[in-house]
C-alpha cells in the first residue's frame, strides 16, 4: 500500500513537520540519554504499530552505536536482560503512557516512582515530552500510511533541511 499522502510535498505539512521537528530538537538536546530517547520511541511506535518510525528509531539507534541485541529485544524488554534499571522504567513509563486508554491511571504511581528514582526533573520533563511527541508522530505516520523500510539514518533531518 502505498502512502495517502505525502507529508514532504505539502507547504503546511512542510511547516509542520519544521516546527514539530524543533520540538523534537529540544529532547535530542537534553540530558535525557540518546539511547534511552531511541529505545522509547522505538517500543512506542512498536506499540501503535508505526512501520516508518519503527525503521526510523531502528536505524537512527543502530548508527548511534546501539546493538543488534538490544533493538531486538525492545518488544519483550521485561524478559530480558540487556537493560538498565532506568532503561527499564523509561520502557515501562513509553509503554503506558502510550497504552492511556488500557489504564485509568495512564502512568501508575509505581511506574512513575522508578522513573523518579533514576532521573532527574530535566530528564523526566525530556521523557514525558518524549513519549507525548512520538506517539503524535506514530499518528501521524500512519494515518497517511508512511511506510517503513526506506528511511536512511539522518533523513528525517535532511529533508526539514
Amino acid at each position: 500500500m502505498d502512502a495517502r499522502f505525502d507529508m514532504f510535498a505539502n507547504e503546511i505539512a512542510v511547516k509542520f513537520a519544521k516546527r514539530f521537528a524543533n520540538a523534537g530538537l529540544v529532547i535530542h538536546q537534553s540530558s535525557l540519554p540518546r539511547s534511552t530517547q531511541e529505545l522509547v520511541s522505538l517500543r512506542a511506535s512498536q506499540i501503535n504499530g508505526c512501520g516508518w518510525c519503527i525503521d526510523m528509531h531502528t536505524k537512527e539507534a543502530a548508527a548511534a552505536g546501539e546493538t543488534a541485541v538490544r533493538l531486538h529485544l525492545v518488544a519483550a524488554w521485561r524478559e530480558s536482560t540487556v537493560f538498565s534499571e532506568a532503561e527499564q522504567a523509561a520502557l515501562a513509563f513509553a509503554e503506558e503512557g502510550t497504552r492511556l486508554a488500557d489504564a485509568h491511571e495512564g502512568v501508575s504511581d509505581e511506574t512513575w516512582a522508578a522513573v523518579r528514582k533514576h532521573y532527574d526533573d530535566d530528564q523526566i520533563a525530556a521523557l514525558v515530552a518524549l513519549v507525548a511527541l512520538i506517539n503524535a508522530a506514530n499518528r501521524l505516520a500512519v494515518i497517511v500510511h508512511q511506510r517503513g523500510g526506506s528511511y536512511e539514518p539522518g533523513m528525517f533531518a535532511a529533508a526539514l533541511g
